[in-house]
């Protein structure tokens, strides 16, 4: 059955991957609109790299929205020193000739919903700003909304930001509480996972192989992005962490977790924007997230790959 998709983003090249897996999947998912947040990069880059990701990909029917152009209480935090001062350095993409829509962000999350209720998916890339405020503006739309998919938090590999906090949660922990205390199925993609799944040398000659301009920007992207965190983690590659999320609703089969209570510190003075992940079930608190812990790394990128594939 084919998904529909809103996809809230602010890529970023790991999201940039992620976006091009997904739309190399015409069969599984049928996106509405991409909704473009201030996070990696400020509002203005996220909607460009957004029409140029849609553009490379030969999909300028789909539809971009700007979305808040920071979170809901804090200051935005940005993470140019990973990204490039565009958000997506690494690969020549043209400026884009299709436009970002007129109608906010929010507004579209909304009106979508509740034109299709009980019909589509979020698939959340970035912080949890722009959905976080459509909740509120419009509480019925909570009911109508099928499922969250969503690349968010950390529990056993703990911070990325800050010793403690994962980076979308970090940009906005008031956003991603709203969210998660919404009563909507939702399901987690952490580090815990994202950081197992590692673009060695190998994988990204096997996007490169492939040939098409779609897999050669990703890796030419990728290349660019992994630079810091070869450096932070001393790994063989970095890793991948947006494309978990369309690879999870693909082929759940390839990862594992179980049902648990996560919860958002938001006050803390050293874990401000930690994902309180009870999984070892200690308390009693609802459980209110498919926490996914594990995953099949080789399963993923051969997904990955073959996707990209499917694109010009």
């Amino acid at each position: 059955m084919t998904r529909k998709l809103i996809i809230l983003t602010d890529p970023g090249q790991d999201q940039a991957a992620a976006i091009l897996m997904i739309l190399g999947q015409r069969e599984a998912f049928d996106v509405l609109g991409l909704v473009a947040t201030a996070g990696n990069i400020s509002l203005d880059h996220t909607i460009t790299n957004c029409l140029k990701l849609v553009e490379l990909a030969g999909r300028p029917d789909i539809p971009v929205f700007a979305g808040c152009p920071q979170p809901i209480i804090r200051p935005l935090v940005m993470a140019e020193h990973v990204h490039g001062p565009t958000g997506l350095d690494g690969a020549h993409l043209p400026m884009p000739a299709i436009k970002v829509q007129q109608r906010h962000g929010v507004d579209f999350i909304i009106d979508t919903v509740r034109a299709h209720p009980g019909e589509i998916t979020i698939c959340s890339l970035s912080p949890l700003t722009n959905l976080a405020v459509a909740l509120r503006k419009a509480p019925d739309i909570a009911g109508k909304i099928v499922e969250i998919v969503a690349m968010l938090g950390a529990y056993f590999e703990v911070g990325n930001i800050t010793p403690t906090a994962e980076f979308n949660c970090y940009v906005d922990p008031e956003a991603a509480d709203i969210v998660l205390k919404a009563g909507i199925r939702t399901t987690l993609l952490p580090l815990d996972v994202t950081h197992q799944m590692r673009s060695t040398p190998e994988r990204l000659q096997a996007m490169l192989a492939f040939g098409n301009r779609c897999s050669v920007a990703t890796a030419e992207m990728l290349e660019f992005s992994q630079a810091f965190d070869l450096g932070k983690y001393g790994w063989e590659g970095a890793p991948l962490h947006g494309p978990c999320v369309p690879a999870f609703m693909l082929a759940p089969e390839i990862f594992s977790g179980r049902l648990i209570s996560v919860a958002v510190e938001l006050n803390g003075t050293l874990t401000a924007g930690m994902t309180v992940a009870d999984w070892w079930q200690i308390t009693d608190r609802p459980k209110n997230v498919f926490y996914v812990r594990d995953g099949d790394p080789n399963a993923y990128y051969d997904l990955l790959i073959r996707s990209l594939g499917n694109l010009p």
